[in-house]
C-alpha cells in the first residue's frame, strides 16, 4: 500500500512541475483537478494500510470532501472565472517560464533536504510526505509571485492549500478532524472571493494582469 500512496505523491509533485512549466490556464486548472483527485485517495490509502474502525466516517469525509471541492467544485468554479473573463494563456510572466522550471527543481531539491531534517510524526512508511509537502506550498508560492494572471494566482493559491493537506496528512493522527474541515471551508470561500474579485476586476478594466494594475493611480 505504501508502493500507492508514493505513486500518489509523485503525481502531485509532476502535477505541481507541471502547473510551473505551461501557460495554458485551462491546463493549469486540469492539474488542479488532478492533484484534487490525488489528495482524495490519500486518506483512503492511508487507512487501508492501518485500518481502524472508528476512523472510516473521518476518512470517507475527508477523502468525499476533497474530491469534490478539490476535483469537481473548485475546477468548476475556475473554469466558468476563465470563461467569464475570455483568456487563456497567461503571457510574459513576470519570470520566465524556462527560469521557473529551474527555480521550481530547486524548490523540490530544497524541500526534500528540508524534510530529511525534519523528524515528522505520523508519515508511516512513505518517506515522500514530507517532501512533497514542502515542494507543493513553496511551487505554490512561486506561482503566486511569477505569474501576471489574476486567476494563475488563484491557482498558485491552491496549490500552497494543496500543500497543507498533504502536510496534513503526513500527521493524520495529530491533526484534529474540524482542523482539515475548516481548511477545505478555507479554501472553498477563498476561491469564492477571489472569482468575485477577478470578474469585476476583468470586467472593470477588460483585463486581469496585475502587473497593469501598478499604473493605476489615486
Amino acid at each position: 500500500m505504501s508502493g500507492y500512496i508514493d505513486a500518489l505523491l509523485v503525481v502531485v509533485l509532476l502535477s505541481d512541475l507541471y502547473l510551473v512549466y505551461t501557460s495554458r490556464l485551462g491546463a493549469c486548472v486540469k492539474a488542479t483537478a488532478v492533484q484534487g483527485v490525488a489528495l482524495a485517495l490519500l486518506p483512503v490509502l492511508r487507512f487501508l494500510e492501518t485500518p481502524a474502525a472508528s476512523e472510516l466516517v473521518h476518512v470517507l469525509v475527508m477523502a468525499s470532501g476533497a474530491l469534490l471541492f478539490k476535483a469537481i467544485l473548485v475546477p468548476w468554479l475556475l473554469f466558468r472565472a476563465m470563461r467569464d473573463v475570455a483568456t487563456r494563456r497567461d503571457v510574459e510572466p513576470f519570470v520566465s517560464t524556462h527560469l521557473s522550471v529551474l527555480f521550481a527543481g530547486a524548490l523540490v531539491g530544497v524541500s526534500f533536504w528540508l524534510a530529511s531534517l525534519l523528524a515528522l510524526p505520523g508519515v508511516g512508511r512513505s518517506s515522500l510526505f514530507g517532501p512533497t509537502a514542502f515542494s507543493t506550498m513553496l511551487i505554490g508560492f512561486l506561482l503566486l509571485v511569477s505569474r501576471r494572471k489574476a486567476l494563475t494566482q488563484v491557482v498558485g493559491y491552491l496549490v500552497v492549500e494543496n500543500g497543507v493537506y498533504v502536510f496534513g496528512q503526513s500527521v493524520a493522527a495529530e491533526m484534529p478532524f474540524l482542523v482539515e474541515l475548516g481548511i477545505l471551508l478555507d479554501l472553498l470561500v477563498a476561491v469564492f472571493v477571489m472569482g468575485i474579485v477577478i470578474h469585476q476586476i476583468n470586467r472593470e478594466f477588460d483585463h486581469i494582469d496585475v502587473d497593469q494594475l501598478n499604473l493605476l493611480k489615486g
